[in-house]
């Protein structure tokens, strides 16, 4: 899971206290589109912490589509000297999950489930990896193999996801996907479906819930 901060202030203030907890950071990079520290939380999941650049800044591919997704060297210090002189103890409210990333057998394979059966547009390739989002943003799935090339999905018990959910802004456009996941996969792919909501399951078992989201 990657923790969306609303800006570098409010990224410093986290990093410092997870220094001041004593947590190990095992990586930090800047993706060109973000500034972005990981960890691993007791399970041994990964967690990231990050704050996106202003959106005009992402680097974009040459063929206008889609951003180019690089793997730099964070400078921390730098970014440390934003956190204010008296962080917040918690995490500031307008905090998000901005992404999620997946180990999958076959990246190949399950960014064409996203992309053309689920409607995610893909935003970035890297080796082994591959980013797709919706709206634009650089991404809101990432899809890795570096560790699960060729695997199996995992033990039933194992720690991870249990479901991620996603809210569609209404349920027009979840008729919609119904209608693009049917006609992509040929109905091969089983669907959950309740009033508004639909849940599936990608290649690799990942299950995956679509809300529309109620009318106020």
């Amino acid at each position: 899971m990657a923790w969306l901060h609303p800006s570098r202030a409010a990224l410093a203030a986290t990093v410092e206290r997870v220094l001041e907890a004593g947590w190990p950071i095992h990586g930090a990079s800047d993706h060109g589109v973000s500034e972005a520290l990981y960890l691993s939380d007791p399970d041994g999941l990964g967690v990231e912490i990050y704050a996106d650049r202003p959106r005009e800044r992402w680097p974009r591919r040459a063929d206008g589509r889609g951003v180019e997704m690089v793997t730099l060297p964070l400078d921390i210090d730098d970014l440390l000297a934003q956190a204010p002189l008296e962080p917040a103890p918690e995490l500031p409210a307008a905090i998000a999950l901005g992404h999620v990333h997946l180990k999958v057998s076959d990246v190949a394979r399950a960014a064409a489930f996203y992309r053309d059966a689920l409607g995610f547009a893909e935003q970035a390739r890297l080796p082994g990896a591959a980013f797709l989002s919706a709206g634009g943003y650089h991404h809101h799935i990432g899809l890795n193999s570096w560790q699960s090339r060729g695997a199996g999905p995992p033990p039933a018990r194992a720690p991870g996801l249990a479901r991620i959910v996603f809210e569609l802004a209404h349920a027009s456009a979840l008729a919609q996907l119904e209608d693009m996941l049917a006609t992509a996969t040929g109905g091969r792919v089983p669907a959950e479906r309740a009033p508004g909501r639909v849940c599936v399951e990608d290649p690799d078992g990942n299950r995956l819930a679509f809300l529309a989201r109620p009318r106020v």
